[in-house]
């Protein structure tokens, strides 16, 4: 370069190395994504983010899904003063609850073969889940990022403390997800099961930690009668006042409580209260009044923060907002299937009319109870849940299901989540939350 010509030896001889310095940090750069993307334990075969979220895939690697599923037309729920996305802004706060999901080419922090905690109906690539691009999404919050999930940070807060997750299998899914993330750096021991290891115990004995699992679907005194493959032969009795007394007579052994209601008031149920049959939802007896789903859950939800409200004890409590499904072309028990690719676009789905029936009721109650002084968090994983129809089981809730017949027709899960997968997202969610509050430290 001329310019180069007129300045002394030293000066350009500075300049030759400043450039090879930025040539050799550019290929070091270069060097380690390449190292970050193709060294991964979950990289073979995975497709490229190119095709870009919420864009039309090949109709041979998904469902084309009922019309209806596939506007915007029902927008997520906005309950000026009641609803997430308000209150985070109203405390100046980003909200962690509205976002994307981004292409994340290093994938999760854990495989399906590295964590025991998984268990078979939601280790989908041990099932022969053929595409893994369900493992390459990251959620960015709108206006902020959302930390990794830290382990080490998490294990050391929790120090001498406890939790319970009081709830249905959407929880079992969700506690494994947590359970895999801290084993990474301690694993901890199994101190409890009941007879159906539907509630069970975790103990990390390095922290004195306990991490438990209630099993109790609807959080009240129920009466259930189905078999394992969840059919029934007569309704569900539901005592709306009466609380589920595996929860309740336990509650002050714990520090941090984090519930949620679920799909199971969805079934058909014959509504008491006050020791009076009340009503049901979808009974075949008509001389029973028809209530609906609405009335029962906001019931049930004003009976379990009565109780919070007024026991002495006063954990931190999170509420985690219902769980969408994605099932198209019919539900679990008449064909529904979900083999979508790629998580939607913010504008693309926004859910069912149920979805947003019951979260409206969530977030009345949870606005209502929080002005009454419980330790009330809410954690709304809906909007970024229903934007993944692409991170559930679908057909392979089971082993290797197409092995014998490629056209067999089986059971396709579409509301439990494949492991690694999106709900380990919810663990990311709390962690930023209790970090935020002061109450954990990034390590």
């Amino acid at each position: 370069m001329a310019g180069e010509e007129g300045k002394p030896c030293s000066v350009r001889m500075k300049n030759g190395r400043r450039f090879l310095l930025v040539l050799f940090v550019a290929a070091l750069v270069i060097g380690f994504s390449l190292y970050l993307i193709y060294s991964n334990p979950h990289r073979a075969d995975v497709p490229s983010c190119s095709a870009g979220i919420g864009e039309a895939l090949p109709e041979n690697t998904r469902v084309q899904g009922d019309p209806s599923l596939e506007s915007a037309s029902a927008s997520y729920i906005q309950l000026p003063g009641m609803n997430a996305t308000s209150e985070y802004l109203l405390q100046g706060k980003c909200d962690i609850f509205s976002g994307n999901w981004i292409c994340n080419p290093s994938g999760p922090v854990y495989t399906n073969n590295s964590c025991k905690f998984i268990e078979a109906p939601q280790n989908c690539l041990r099932n022969g889940r053929p595409d893994a691009m369900y493992l390459y999404w990251r959620w960015k919050p709108n206006g902020c990022d959302l930390p990794q999930f830290d382990s080490f940070g998490f294990l050391n807060a929790m120090k001498d403390k406890s939790w319970a997750f009081i709830g249905d299998s959407i929880f079992r899914n969700h506690i494994q997800s947590m359970l895999c993330l801290l084993s990474k750096v301690y694993e901890p021991v199994e101190i409890y099961h009941d007879e159906t290891f539907k509630s069970r115990t975790w103990y990390f004995s390095n922290h004195n930690f306990t991490v438990a699992m209630i099993w109790a679907p609807f959080l009240v005194k129920s009466e259930t009668f189905e078999d394992d493959d969840g059919k029934a032969s007569s309704e569900v009795h539901l005592y709306i006042d009466v609380l589920d007394n595996k929860w309740a007579a336990q509650y002050s052994k714990y520090d941090y409580v984090i519930f949620s209601g679920g799909q199971w008031f969805l079934k058909t149920m014959v509504i008491w209260e006050d020791n009076t049959i009340v009503g049901c939802h979808n009974c075949k007896n008509s001389s029973i009044k028809e209530v609906g789903i609405d009335y029962p859950y906001r019931k049930v939800l004003q009976t379990v923060y009565h109780f919070m409200s007024s026991t002495e004890h006063k954990p931190i409590i999170f509420f985690r907002t219902w769980t969408p499904d994605h099932f198209e072309y019919g539900e679990w028990f008449s064909g529904g299937v979900c083999n979508r690719t790629r998580p939607y676009a913010a504008w693309q789905y926004n859910g069912k009319p149920v979805d947003h029936e019951m979260r409206k009721v969530e977030l009345q109650e949870f606005w209502t109870a929080a002005r009454r002084g419980i330790r009330l968090r809410l954690l709304d994983t809906f909007f970024l849940s229903v934007l993944r129809p692409d991170g559930h089981p679908g057909p392979y809730r089971t082993f290797h299901p197409f092995e014998q017949d490629k056209t067999a027709k089986v059971q396709n899960d579409c509301l439990h989540w494949c492991l690694p997968g999106p709900i380990d997202t919810w663990n990311e969610l709390i962690m930023k939350i209790l970090v935020d509050e002061g109450e954990i430290c990034y390590t």
